[in-house]
């Protein structure tokens, strides 16, 4: 499947009309699927722009690259307090302990995927595949790949391994360093 470079959102102008490469230094930490899109949103619209990128996947980030976690990638509306309420005619948020109850983290799942589709965003998936087509290299930190019981064999392809001081060597030549 190819994935379309259309889905990739929004960006004014061309890699032409940017004067110099930048570069892009990313480290995700974080595995829901409310957590999975600013990282590959931004990389993907850097690139987009001409700019060298890569995302370091650390600790539960590295769940955004797991073959098998990745599909189930979940919101977890447990002390959310940026939750928004779920029927927008009624502006009341739902109470912290109340996503705590079953079902509810299915529910916040439910939603967001269905906002993402509205909004004409692509999927995790998708974005991944792009993010493979546009050149940004995706790092799986060695050092936590044992810690978080995760094996080279278990990620994505196009995911590379490092460790934190070869990102690092990356990152301190970058234009622009996120953690998120």
């Amino acid at each position: 499947m190819k994935a379309d470079i259309a889905a990739v959102p929004d960006v004014q102008g061309t890699p032409e009309e940017f004067p110099q490469p930048k570069r892009l230094a990313l480290i995700v930490s974080k595995g829901t699927l409310d957590q999975a899109y600013p990282p590959l949103v931004m990389a993907t619209t850097a690139a987009s722009m001409g700019w060298e990128v890569a995302i370091f996947f650390t600790f539960y980030g590295l769940d955004i690259v797991h073959r098998d976690r990745m599909p189930k990638l979940s919101v977890s509306p447990v002390g959310n307090p940026a939750m928004p309420p779920p029927m927008k005619r009624v502006p009341v948020h739902i109470p912290t302990l109340v996503g705590a109850l079953p079902g509810m983290k299915s529910a916040a799942t439910k939603m967001m995927k269905s906002w993402m589709e509205k909004a004409n965003l692509a999927s995790i998936p998708e974005l991944l595949e792009i993010a493979n087509e546009l050149g940004i290299r995706m790092y799986a930190c060695n050092t936590t790949l044992n810690v978080m019981g995760v094996s080279k064999e278990d990620l994505i392809d196009g995911v590379e391994f490092a460790g934190a001081p070869a990102f690092l060597d990356f990152a301190g030549e970058s234009d622009v360093q996120l953690f998120i």
